[in-house]
């Protein structure tokens, strides 16, 4: 079982879902604000965090900014807000995943076992290596000849995920699937955006591409420059 911590304030939440997790095995520690849950993201370093985005002292989105950039803990982000538009934004902001109030404790404990699966290190931490790029997935760092490139989480997940799968085909439901946690629901604009800010870091564009090649109506394909396109 996992060693939670819970980012929330309202004491009546904080209680049920302390009581739900402790009853599914799981060890939960709290925190009523959004510094005490920074200070203790960071120095206690649970296996997860929940964290809710209604804090008195700071927004749960600045918070989630805050630990990402000094930690890979995987965040599951408690949420009233179910629009599409505001779950992608959390989720390209560093959320592994989100959760819907009003929510029960199964649910949540299956999220948990989830994030924490998709967490496990691979069986090798060797970088990924297609012709002159990088990309290192126990440091999250990724680089072009040799250059490092600056990358928002998402960015690099994305980069990750496609350059495992050189060669190979991916749709943009796959994206949206593994890489987004979502469902597909037409969200291609979505993929689509993110490519092209990845074009741009990778000094190619949709009509001159050296690793992303657009194969119209399926999906994207990673390759070496020179190779199949």
């Amino acid at each position: 079982m996992a060693t939670v911590l819970l980012v929330e304030d309202d004491p009546t939440i904080r209680t049920a879902v302390l009581r739900a997790l402790g009853e599914r095995g799981h060890t939960v520690t709290s925190a009523p604000t959004a510094m005490a849950g920074l200070q203790a993201a960071v120095t206690d370093r649970p296996d997860v965090v929940l964290l809710d985005l209604g804090l008195p002292d700071l927004d749960g989105r600045e918070v989630l900014r805050m630990v990402r950039a000094v930690s890979a803990v995987p965040i599951i982000v408690v949420t009233a807000r179910d629009a599409e538009a505001e779950i992608v934004r959390l989720l390209d902001a560093g959320a592994d995943d989100y959760v819907v109030k009003p929510f029960g404790g199964a649910q949540l404990d299956a999220r948990i076992r989830a994030v924490l699966r998709r967490a496990e290190p691979e069986e090798t931490t060797a970088p990924v290596v297609v012709g002159g790029l990088s990309v290192d997935a126990r440091t999250r760092q990724a680089s072009l000849d040799g250059a490092p490139l600056d990358l928002t989480p998402r960015e690099f997940d994305l980069l990750h995920y496609l350059a495992s799968r050189a060669g190979t085909v991916v749709s943009k439901r796959e994206l949206l699937a593994d890489v987004w946690k979502l469902p597909y629901a037409g969200a291609d604009k979505t993929v689509d955006v993110h490519l092209s800010w990845l074009r741009r870091k990778l000094g190619e564009t949709a009509q001159e591409p050296r690793y992303l090649h657009t194969v119209r109506r399926v999906g994207v394909r990673l390759a070496e420059p020179g190779g199949e396109a």
